[in-house]
């Protein structure tokens, strides 16, 4: 495909760029320790911009103006992104909902009261989080315990999640729970959403060693909810899980966080015996190599664009740009906080060089090699589904998930 833009596209993105620069988020007012995610100060200045972005039309581009997008194109869609990223505005609290649930239930649910709960997300006044990984169940994404009981017209639900990233501050989430356990484990799921607040819901955070508290564990006890929160058919909740994994992927796999200009600009202020960081020969090629990585993860997401703007659905090769990208965030921040030499044990963001961005990102980094799909599941997939390599024996395909040996 051809990287560079047309005129059309040309003129939209110099459109674009002077809108950004000058509506762009405030962000001098909050101290350093608040300019992080997850805080309440910096959330709040997300929701704000989220909201000019939704009301100026730039919020989900390309989804129909019913559901509060704009209904322009990916193409569209795809530069605003590449430009709000350009500018260095990144924030998170939308994209599992945004990026990962939402386009879910607008392709599985005709459910009109759920489908109401889109446009307020795209606005920015409601956030979503995912409600799929269990303890038991690893990176068996159809290892679900949480079980379903339909009573009526209602469904209670029991069970347990975890690494729900936002649960804490969600308002809503979207959950895969075991409506069969007669049938093998693919297809006795059911996906549903719900309401944060509904009564036996308990979410307790779980600190992280960055100092985060952005991942939770979500309790279920004996949780009702009505069938029309149901999304997509009785059992064919693999769909829905298949569909959110490829639209993560494509989303973590475009790549976010610190990039390779953030280590230049800290290279260039750090002293070395070559004047700077910077002057170091095997910093430079080092630098090189990082580029080389974060560039591939840049033309896969073109690739992933692609098969968008053909109508397609993001499809397996997304595993390898996530797989980049997780490999890129640690190799990045573990050479930054090297060159930092002593400096790099001060993560205090109000006297650490870049705020103590790339030692915040440090401790994080570990959790991008297993949020999403980890290393390995990943390399599976591009083996198998992308490759055509043959795949690994599954002994419990087939078998009823009742009767699937567990440990004691």
């Amino acid at each position: 495909m051809n990287f560079e833009d047309n005129p059309a596209e040309a003129e939209y993105r110099a459109k674009v760029r002077a809108w950004i620069a000058a509506n762009r988020p405030d962000m001098s007012h909050l101290l350093p320790e608040e300019n992080r995610n997850w805080h309440p100060a910096h959330k709040e200045v997300a929701r704000k911009w989220q909201h000019i972005k939704a009301d100026a039309g730039y919020a989900c581009l390309s989804w129909p103006k019913e559901r509060g997008g704009a209904g322009g194109t990916q193409i569209e869609e795809a530069i605003f992104n590449q430009e709000e990223a350009r500018a260095g505005i990144q924030f998170t609290y939308f994209m599992t909902g945004l990026h990962m649930l939402l386009p879910a239930m607008m392709e599985f649910s005709t459910d009109e009261a759920s489908l109401a709960r889109v446009p307020p997300a795209v606005r920015g006044e409601e956030i979503w989080c995912q409600l799929f990984s269990e303890p038991s169940s690893g990176s068996d994404s159809a290892g679900i315990r949480t079980a379903a009981v339909q009573d009526g017209n209602d469904w209670v639900i029991n069970g347990q999640k975890v690494w729900n990233s936002g649960a804490q501050i969600a308002d809503y989430g979207m959950m895969v729970a075991r409506t069969d356990p007669t049938v093998p484990k693919h297809k006795g799921l059911t996906a549903f959403w719900l309401d944060m607040k509904t009564p036996g819901v308990e979410v307790r955070p779980i600190m992280m060693m960055s100092g985060d508290n952005e991942l939770n564990e979500v309790f279920l006890t004996d949780v009702r909810i009505p069938d029309n929160q149901r999304v997509g058919e009785i059992g064919g909740g693999w769909k829905v899980i298949i569909s959110t994994l490829m639209n993560e992927r494509a989303a973590l796999g475009s790549g976010t966080g610190l990039n390779w200009r953030d280590v230049i600009k800290l290279a260039g202020q750090v002293p070395s015996f070559e004047g700077t960081a910077l002057d170091d020969p095997t910093f430079r090629e080092w630098l090189a190599d990082l580029y080389v990585d974060a560039e591939a993860i840049r033309l896969l997401s073109f690739r992933t664009l692609t098969a968008l703007s053909h109508g397609k659905t993001p499809g397996p090769e997304g595993s390898a740009g996530k797989l980049l990208w997780s490999g890129l965030g640690g190799n990045l921040s573990s050479q930054a906080v090297d060159i930092l030499d002593h400096g790099g044990l001060i993560d205090d963001p109000a006297i650490a060089l870049a705020s103590g961005a790339f030692q915040h990102r440090f401790l994080w980094a570990p959790g991008l090699r297993l949020g999403g799909g980890t290393d390995e599941i990943m390399k599976n997939i591009i083996a198998e589904r992308v490759l055509g390599l043959p795949g690994e024996p599954r002994v419990d395909k087939d078998v009823p998930f009742r009767d699937i040996p567990r440990g004691r």
